[in-house]
Order: C-alpha cells, then structure tokens, then sequence
C-alpha cells in the first residue's frame, strides 16, 4: 500500500464490521445493493466523536429512520459500521476481500470526518459522473466543489474511498466529509460537546435522500453488470463534470465537454468589445488599439493579483524574524484577517499607485471606466474563474449606462457596477471564507518541513491564501475603486495598518484549550530478550513552532524531564528516525523529534513479559534460498495499537500478502527497507516466516506500540498545560538478526 507517498505491506486479523442490509422480501442475493460506510474505531489517544462517532450516529438514525418509516427500498441498502479504518483503511479493505456481499455494491457513500461539523463537503466523487448528478438532484443542504477532487490528495491522508473506488472495487461513490472544527481532530478532545449544532441533523437529511435516489437509480449495477457492459463494449464512463454549490442553497453543474465551450466565450467577448466600444470609427487599427488596451490591463491586474500573494508573505516572513513564535493566528481565525487583508490590498493595488500618472493621462473618465471594467473581464477569462467573467461582462453595460447618467464618482454609478456583482462576491466571501478557516485550522498538523524553514512556512501560507481570496473577492471592485484607494494617503494607511497589526499579533499566544498544540509524547523502551537496555521520552512537533517553545512555556513538564530553564535546541537531543517506527510513515510528518533520559526501574509493575522475536524453524532450498521461520509474542502488552516490522538485508519473499513485497523505503540514506505493519488483538502469537536470497543476514528492528502508559509517564503527561494536546503512548523496541 502507498500511504502518504511511502510503500508499506499491511497485516491484519481479529478486526470486527458490523453490516446491516435492509432489502424487500423479494429481493435477490445479487442484486445491486448501495452501500453506506463510516467507521466507529478512533485514532490514538482520541475518544472519536467527530472521527467518526458522529457518522456512526447518522448511519444509525438513518437505519431507524428508514426502518420505522416502513419505507422499502427498490434496491438493497448494506449499512457497513467499520472496525478499522484508522489502522489504513483495513476495515474496508477486509470487506471488499472477503465479504459475500462485495460483489453487489452498485454505489457507495463514504461518510467521514476530518473535524466536528458544518455542512459535510463533498470532497470526491466517481469513477464517472454519475455520483455528482445524483447527489447534485438530491441532496438537501448541497456543499460540493469538483476542484476539491484535485486538491484533496495534497492532504496529508486517506479515506476508505480509496478502498472502494479506487483500488478494490472501481464502485461509482461519494466521499463526504466534515471539514470545520478540525482544531479537535484527531486529539484528546474530540467530545462530544465539540460536535457543532445541526450538523448531524443536515447530515442525516443528505444521507436518506441521497439513499433514496442511489437506490432508486437505473445505472445501479453490481460488479458482475458493470463489467459485463465493459466487455459489450459499452463502458466508457464520462468525465467527472464541474459541480458545485451556492452557498449550499442549490447546485450547479455541466459537462466538462460543455465547460470547454462555455470558457471560450469570454475570450470571445474580449475580442469583439473594441467594436462596440469603437462603433462609430471603427477600423484595423481601432481595433489592435482597443486590443492592446485590454491586454495592459491585464496585464496590470495579473500583476496585482500576484503581488496581493507576495506582499502579505513577505510582511509575515519579516515578523517572523523579530517574533518569538509562529501562527499567532492560530487560536484567533479573525486575527489571520487582520494581518494580511490590509497587506493583501497593499499588493493588489501597488500596480496601480506606480502607474497612477501614466494612466490618468491616457483614458478619459468614461472611456476609462467602461474599459476598466473588460480590462478585468478579459483577465477574469484567464485567472479567474468563469462565472466572474460572466458577472464581468454583465456589469459593464450597466456601469455605463450608470456613468453616462450619474457621472463617474458618484454613489448611484458605483451601486451600478457593484449590483450585478452581489451574486459572484458573496459566492467568492464564501468559497473564500470555508477555505481560509479550513486552512487554519489544518495548520495544527503541518509539521513536515523542518527547520529552520518550518518556523516560517505555516504564516507564508496562510498569508499567501489570505491574498488569493482577497484579489478573487476584491480584484473585481478595483477597475471602480482602485483609482481612489491607490492614492498616496489610503495606501499609506493600509500599509500602516499592516505594520500596526504584525506588531500587534505578537500580544497573541498561539494556541488555547480549544485551539491546542498537538504534541507527540512516546515513551521509548529499548529491550532485548526480557531485559530492558534503555528508556527514554521521545516527543513529536506537529507544527512550526518548536518543541523549545513548548517547553518554555510548560514549566512543569520541563521539570519532569529535567530541563533547565535555559533549555534550546541547540542542546536538545534529537531521536533517531528508527525511534518513531511504530508510527510510520506518520512520522515523517514531524518537523522536529528531540529525546530526554527515561526511567525504567518499576516498569516491570506494568509488564511481566516483553515483547521478542524468535526464530523456530531455518530451511534451506537448493537453490540457497533460507526460509527462516518466525514468532512474534507482544508479551505482556495488552493494549497493542500496532506491531511494526522494519526488515533489511537479501529478504526475497515473505507469508505476507500473498507473498509481495513492497517497494523498499530508504529513510534517510539508510539501508533498503521492507516496512510490515501488524494489527489485530489476538491470545496467540503472530507466526509468519521471511525468505532470503543469500546466506547474508536479514536484520528485523521492531516496533510494538501499547497505549497504555506507566506512571511516570502518565504524570509527565498530566503535567503539560491545558493548550497542549498530548497524544501518549509506549513503544517497545528491539533488534533481531537472522
């Protein structure tokens, strides 16, 4: 499996779905069903009520409501409650492998969560455009953009989708997923009372209709007629169309065959206003000068949009250098606004306060507004989307017609331009509003470059996003308002407002109890046999901000790991990579692992064995290849996440999946790797064996992950402070050579 662009092989056993199928009586054992799929395990160290409680309890009042309505569905519904999709997606996998209900699934809608509410977005749909039209016509409360689908493997992440859709089952589906309140995701207070109001309830609405138009479906078809139709040649499936909604009021969507045409349209207007304009003396040279016109304009525009990009970066970078830390915006959405609006506007129209003069002196009053406004229309054609170019092209026969009778600077000319823009700029505040509080939110895990580059990549991009959305919001009212804002005093007050706010933002701590850091703790034991040789406590960044700013600012757990008060990193320990085995390739999310001395005098309070890899059985083929085999006991440890196996050396075969290997890692220019992740509770040892090509050694380093904690590390825990999500665990490591 590629899991977050890193090969691995996945073992697993003892994980539990639970299914429900609700048919009529007179339904058959192969008809196409429609399958509902949330999962009901949660993620380290979190109780899970966002991720995903909440989908398991709008699966289950969708189940009672279908139920109790006496509502029969024309095809069956299989509702899959999964055990294990946050151990890679095994649950689903384990499904479409070996359940006799696989080979029916006509569609599927994946129900997940990456936060606590707000309307669920649909993030990807297919193969085909099937899924999108049906959940365009059905759906309640629509929040659905074709453009998430190409932006979503950017995440760091999975969801069963892939399993579904993608790698076992080519099934037609949906992914739908919450996506505000992402501050709680994936840590210790993903509650209950962190579910934000009413979004259950308009998640269930979505989910009984879009089950009742997927079952009512003629295009549903189970694996056997899907493929029946390839074979008779009639298989080809369109392409995903544009969709998307309107302030998740209505849908709207179209082919991308029709897109093709209707994005030509504009380019076509932008080549044929000059005549109009130029009606009266029109001829070739006319003509190229209105051309020429349009294409400066662009040309002057493009160049704000990118500087409304560079200039907030670039305040946020030079902050950085006189701050103490990073993503004080972080707790604060709005404060994110108040930094890099005012720089945003600063670059959006800096082109126009240089060229003030050379402008003024070419246009008259009317003919510069009129032009202005498809000066824009011709750059809407080739950056911005094409609904603005349409509003753009609408408003510049109003706005002329409003100068020709109330004059250029007047109130009622400017309402004549801004009217026929309401419809486009709340669209844009919106898109741009859901985007810009997504992003913050997620930049709670954006820890993977390191440093010192990390420190400055999380404000860099906030930033940057900050000015995209504001030259999509604003950029349109600029051909009106610009040449008023780029005089000398209201861009000076921007300017200074920019400074004022950078200053400001420093006054503003990062994080809070419902903002918090996530922070990595892992109590490291290094063994061999049933003896302990070291321990240790390993802690994780998850974001730009540095393990030393934590421990500055959480005195008592410096404290416990015995950390002056004038700790650095310039001092710190880092782990080794082999460290954070048992969580790779998560790991390789981290931007900083430092290491501090454990203890591990009453560890044997806790566990009685330890976890050891043994040999039982070496044979030898006569063509020199050794097949040695093995036992894996997790001793003691009764609260296993997952084992993790790291192999090296001449390894040619093994019992796991179906005796492939994977593509070998090299972390760090290290030796070639074969990465083995094992899970599942079970009394009984894991018995597997490994092949070699030679009579070299093959060398096993493991990793056996237990969630359950000693005391001490339950107290160094204990003792960060409220901002700090902590995410705690054991791992047992231990080296074999065979």
């Amino acid at each position: 499996m590629i899991f977050l662009g890193h090969s691995i092989s996945l073992a697993y056993r003892n994980h539990t779905n639970i299914l429900v199928r609700i048919s009529s009586a007179y339904a058959k054992d192969d008809d196409p069903a429609v399958l509902i799929n949330g999962h009901f395990d949660s993620p380290l160290g979190s109780p899970g009520a966002g991720d995903c409680g909440s989908c398991v309890a709008s699966m289950l009042e969708v189940l009672r409501l279908i139920i109790d309505s006496g509502w029969v569905p024309p095809h069956p519904i299989v509702f899959l409650f999964n055990g294990a999709e946050e151990l890679f997606l095994l649950a689903s996998h384990g499904f479409m492998k070996t359940h006799k209900w696989r080979e029916t699934i006509g569609a599927f809608i994946n129900v997940e969560a990456s936060g606590t509410g707000g309307v669920d977005l649909v993030c990807q749909s297919g193969p085909g455009s099937w899924p999108s039209l049906v959940y365009t016509k059905s759906a309640v409360y629509p929040m659905a953009h074709s453009a998430a689908q190409d932006i979503f493997p950017l995440i760091p992440g999975d969801t069963d989708y892939r399993i579904f859709a993608e790698d076992y089952g080519d099934i037609p589906g949906l992914d739908i997923i919450f996506i505000i309140g992402g501050y709680f995701y994936h840590t210790g207070i993903d509650r209950l009372d962190k579910i934000l109001p009413g979004s259950i309830q308009a998640r269930g609405e979505n989910l009984i209709s879009l089950l009742k138009a997927l079952s009512s479906s003629f295009q549903l078809r189970n694996a056997q007629q899907r493929a029946d139709i390839i074979i008779a040649g009639n298989g080809t499936q369109e392409d995903r169309p544009v969709f998307f909604d309107y302030l998740s009021l209505f849908m709207v969507t179209y082919s991308k065959k029709t897109a093709r045409i209707l994005y030509v349209l504009p380019m076509i207007f932008v080549l044929v206003a000059p005549v109009f304009s130029m009606s009266s003396n029109f001829g070739f040279l006319s003509w190229f000068t209105g051309l020429w016109c349009i294409f400066k304009g662009m040309v002057l525009h493009a160049a704000g949009l990118i500087l409304a990009v560079i200039v907030p970066a670039v305040f946020a970078f030079l902050r950085l250098l006189v701050s103490n830390s990073a993503m004080n915006w972080y707790a604060h959405p709005w404060l994110a606004l108040v930094m890099f609006v005012p720089s945003a506007l600063v670059g959006l129209l800096l082109p126009k306060a240089i060229l003030r003069d050379s402008l003024a002196n070419n246009l008259t009053t009317i003919d510069k507004a009129s032009k202005e406004v498809y000066l824009y229309t011709g750059l809407g054609v080739c950056t911005l989307t094409f609904w603005w170019a349409v509003f753009l092209i609408l408003t510049w026969p109003v706005f002329t017609i409003s100068v020709k009778f109330f004059g250029r600077h007047l109130l009622r000319s400017l309402l004549g331009y801004i009217i026929p823009l309401i419809l486009p700029i709340a669209f844009s505040l919106y898109i741009g509003g859901i985007c810009i509080q997504f992003l913050i939110e997620k930049m709670g895990m954006f820890g993977a470059v390191p440093e010192p580059y990390g420190y400055f990549v999380s404000d860099i991009i906030v930033g940057s996003v900050t000015g995209i959305i504001v030259g999509l919001c604003v950029g349109p009212l600029i051909p009106i308002v610009g040449s008023w804002l780029s005089n000398p005093v209201p861009l000076q007050l921007l300017v200074q407002l920019s400074v004022v706010a950078m200053a400001l933002s420093s006054q503003f701590f990062p994080y809070s109890v419902d903002a918090p850091k996530r922070l990595i703790l892992q109590h490291t034991f290094q063994t061999t046999g049933n003896y302990f040789l070291h321990s240790s406590y390993d802690l994780g960044n998850a974001d730009a901000n540095t393990l030393s700013f934590v421990l500055k600012n959480a005195p008592e757990a410096a404290k416990q790991l015995n950390i002056g008060p004038m700790f650095n990193k310039e001092g710190a320990n880092y782990s080794d990579e082999r460290t954070f085995m048992g969580l790779y390739p998560i790991s390789r999310l981290f931007s900083q692992k430092l290491t501090f001395p454990g203890a591990t005098e009453d560890i044997f309070e806790h566990y009685h064995n330890l976890p050891r890899l043994f040999m039982t059985e070496e044979t030898t083929s006569s063509s020199h290849i050794r097949r040695v085999h093995l036992e894996l006991d997790v001793g003691s440890l009764q609260e296993v996440w997952v084992a993790v196996l790291n192999i090296t050396g001449p390894l040619a075969s093994w019992s796991f999946s179906e005796k492939e290997l994977p593509v070998p890692e090299q972390v760090n220019g290290g030796p070639l790797s074969y990465i083995l992740r094992l899970s599942g509770s079970s009394s009984e040892n894991w018995k597997f064996w490994v092949e070699a090509s030679s009579f070299e050694a093959l060398n096993i380093d493991i990793a056996v992950m237990d969630q359950r904690l000693d005391k001490r590390a339950i107290k160094l825990k204990q003792c960060f402070p409220p901002w700090v999500d902590v995410i705690a665990y054991s791992s047992f490591l231990s080296s074999y050579v065979f």
